[in-house]
């Protein structure tokens, strides 16, 4: 039997498609394998929209915790129900210009609880309780194949979601590691090698795999110099698996031995004697992140430093790794920039100019 394609998006494009599901109040459903952000990305557009995001878990839920449960009223002797406080109440919507209630872990819940979901789904209301106007929903979940604890979704409530699948995407997430400053190392040792940026499979028996989850675990343990590298082996090892430890270390310890980055800024280090291309990447990333942090700080020499990391990545560096730091300094983090208080700017331009603004339109 042919295999059937699924159309995928990475999460810039899933992000698009929340954002206008969101303007239609239409429920969506986010799959795929986990550690791939579909929880971050929920996040996201609760900041960028100022909206209050309720983070549910179906899979810790019981069918009665959707209605809630009954009380007797004694005031005209009926039995009514008190839903539960995890939905959005009218005096929370109240305060919020959006709510967004995001089931996540969906389709782990049992069969019970998603058949439970089906009114608060479509008609958006279950019971007496109903939805305030400006609450959105969205669920998401792993996909059968993923490994995980799931549930084969019942149609009738899959009819009731549009649905997405979600994939890696490097763009999206070099974007997003720059903004959230995940380690240069990092950065740099999945810019070589950007396929061991995600290497889960269902059918390995290995408990740690490379996701970019786990891979922001690797960049919290390095931000402290204060364990042995052994050890620091072993805990990276027990995030994204032996093989690619042993690989992200022998980057590192290249890596380490790479000009300081504030040197260069400064103008003390104009050229560098190895060319380890692993390690150039990690220090791309080392010299855009010291020159965002000096444009923060609104540095009096700025002009200056700005100069010295476009002459030494213009001396030093090959094409592709000039358009990656330019990239990220002036597309990603928007760093200002005045040409002619740049000495080096027009020749800079000259050989790199069209390059830059190829890269820049894809």
């Amino acid at each position: 039997m042919a295999e059937i394609s699924t159309r995928t998006v990475g999460p810039s494009g899933a992000k698009k498609s929340l954002r206008k599901a969101f303007k239609n109040k239409r429920p969506i459903f986010l799959w795929g394998p986990p550690g791939i952000g579909k929880s971050d990305i929920i996040k996201q557009l609760g900041a960028e929209a100022n909206a209050h995001v309720i983070d549910v878990r179906l899979s810790l839920w019981e069918p009665t915790d959707i209605k809630g449960i009954p009380y007797f009223d004694s005031n005209d002797g009926t039995m009514r129900w008190a839903p539960p406080s995890e939905l959005p109440s009218a005096e929370l919507a109240s305060k919020h210009k959006s709510v967004i209630l995001f089931l996540d872990e969906m389709n782990s819940a049992a069969p019970a609880v998603q058949a439970a979901a089906y009114q608060l789904i479509l008609n958006r209301r279950v019971g007496t309780y109903q939805l305030p106007d400006n609450v959105v929903l969205v669920a998401a979940g792993n996909r059968e194949t993923d490994k995980g604890v799931t549930f084969r979704m019942p149609a009738p409530l899959a009819n009731r979601f549009v649905h997405l699948e979600m994939t890696v995407d490097w763009d999206d997430y070099f974007e997003w590691a720059a903004e959230n400053r995940i380690h240069q190392d990092v950065v740099g040792f999945l810019s070589f090698s950007k396929k061991d940026l995600y290497d889960f499979d269902p059918k390995s028996s290995s408990r740690a795999f490379a996701t970019p989850r786990s891979w922001s675990f690797v960049s919290e343990l390095l931000t402290d110099d204060d364990v042995d590298t052994d050890t620091l082996t072993d805990l990276v090892s027990g995030s994204v698996g032996e093989g690619l430890a042993i690989k992200f270390m022998a980057h590192r310890k290249v890596a380490s031995k790479m000009p300081n980055p504030s040197d260069i800024l400064s103008g003390k280090v104009k050229k560098m004697d190895s060319k380890e291309i692993s390690a150039m990447y990690s220090l791309t990333v080392s010299l855009c992140y010291e020159l965002k942090d000096a444009c923060d700080k609104k540095a009096k020499n700025w002009n200056e430093q700005v100069n010295n990391f476009f002459q030494f990545i213009m001396d030093n560096f090959e094409t592709e790794l000039v358009i990656m730091g330019t990239k990220l300094a002036l597309s990603t983090y928007k760093l200002p920039l005045d040409p002619d208080e740049i000495k080096c700017f027009d020749e800079f331009h000259s050989k790199f100019g069209k390059y830059i603004a190829q890269a820049t339109e894809k």
